[in-house]
């Protein structure tokens, strides 16, 4: 009989703690997230140093409701793979030392995970007929590229931004006309509103 494999991945790369356990690499057992939108809002956008904090403060707890919602215990964990970059080196800090520590103490192998590829792989959960060879546009707060994928850990990058990635330039331009944090849904919202 096959035994399946649970993975317990920690996400911390920006203002989001967020830990999921996922069976035999396709299926969400859990999806637990903290969000320090609100903390953020009041300086206009994400604090590094206050992000780094509150992913200490909140990290342990965001794992238990995890393993709890998930409906296993800790020691069924088969790997612990936080994200190592890229992101807030902070923010990332807190959930590699965190997922060090937890892999440690459960005698189970660490695994880093790259945000991008993680971004990537997130298709194969939402689209579980998904194959590579296929293109992929990754457009988040931090980061915009078009990626091919050859194989499943194979990646080569044919365009990403210079400068700003989509979502910054977004909660730029929301700043710049008067919109509170995060911008990127209400000026969304805005031209919505002026399409139709």
């Amino acid at each position: 009989m096959k035994k399946d494999i649970y993975t317990l991945g920690i996400e911390s790369s920006c203002d989001e703690t967020s830990v999921s356990v996922v069976k035999n690499g396709r299926e969400v057992l859990s999806n637990v997230i903290h969000s320090q939108i609100d903390i953020h809002k009041q300086f206009g956008g994400v604090v590094p140093e206050i992000a780094s904090r509150n992913h200490v403060d909140a990290i342990s707890t965001v794992m238990k409701e995890a393993i709890s919602e998930a409906g296993i215990t800790l020691s069924q964990i088969d790997a612990v793979c936080p994200t190592y970059g890229p992101g807030l080196v902070g923010a990332l800090l807190v959930g590699v030392a965190y997922a060090k520590g937890l892999a440690y103490a459960l005698n189970k192998p660490l695994v880093g995970v790259n945000h991008i590829q993680g971004h990537i792989a997130g298709n194969y959960i939402s689209h579980p007929e998904l194959k590579p060879p296929f293109l992929c546009l990754i457009i988040s707060g931090g980061h915009t590229q078009l990626v091919y994928i050859k194989d499943y850990t194979e990646f080569e990058t044919l365009s990403r931004t210079r400068d700003d990635a989509i979502g910054e330039a977004f909660d730029k331009v929301a700043r710049v006309i008067g919109l509170e944090y995060p911008g990127g849904p209400k000026v969304d919202k805005l031209a919505e509103m002026r399409t139709t």
